[in-house]
């Protein structure tokens, strides 16, 4: 072997050395390009996608040029969502259910409900509950009851009022009614509505110089 050929040999076999003994994760860097990058305290080859720990919407790819990224930007949410979850490792929050929430109940697009007995309501697709309720005409008595499932109060005795102020004697109406010998009242029949409306006491008539019989 010629002397040539043994350096030739030995300088072969020292760059195998170097290449071999070089700590693993140091980059080599060829005319301005890197085989690495570092990010979120860690190193990424070349072709690597990965998110940043600081803002899970953008993500990156190791280039030979260095990191190139992108932020993810998010989508509206519908309208109707009623319920958002927001998930830390995800970049947008997401709809885990869509609807309408009214009086603390949940009612799904379209439906039709009636939290009470005077509301009729509809969930419409922008998860607004809109409700038409009902107005009741003042009733034409002084003592209406109000029936489960009906909105309104009704006068079971039919139409009647208070035969003075003192609110302590009740005449049906319609026909006059001698409260006592002198005196004649009368009450609405229940087709003067708009008149006696708030007012629920008789329209009375008493005779001139007439003196009550005892008793009444």
């Amino acid at each position: 072997m010629s002397a040539h050929e043994a350096y030739s040999g030995r300088a072969t076999l020292s760059f195998l050395v170097l290449v071999l003994s070089v700590p693993r994760g140091l980059a080599f860097s060829v005319a301005g390009q890197v085989n690495t990058c570092e990010a979120n305290g860690s190193v990424y080859y070349v072709g690597e996608w990965y998110f940043l720990d600081s803002d899970h919407c953008t993500q990156c790819e190791c280039t030979a040029e260095g990191s190139a990224c992108a932020r993810t930007e998010c989508t509206s949410l519908p309208a109707a969502c009623i319920h958002v979850s927001h998930y830390p490792t995800d970049c947008c929050p997401r709809c885990e259910r869509i609807g309408c929430e009214y009086r603390g109940d949940v009612y799904e697009l379209g439906e039709n409900f009636q939290p009470s007995e005077c509301e009729q309501c509809t969930c419409d697709s922008d998860g607004i509950a809109r409700c038409l309720v009902a107005d009741c005409a003042p009733p034409p008595c002084v003592n209406p009851v109000y029936q489960k499932g009906k909105c309104c109060p009704e006068c079971r005795e039919g139409p009647n009022c208070y035969t003075d102020g003192t609110r302590t004697r009740v005449i049906p109406g319609g026909e006059p009614v001698w409260v006592d010998s002198c005196t004649k009242c009368r009450c609405h029949d229940g087709q003067e509505a708009g008149y006696w409306e708030g007012n629920r006491v008789a329209i009375c008539a008493r005779v001139r110089n007439c003196t009550p019989e005892e008793g009444h």
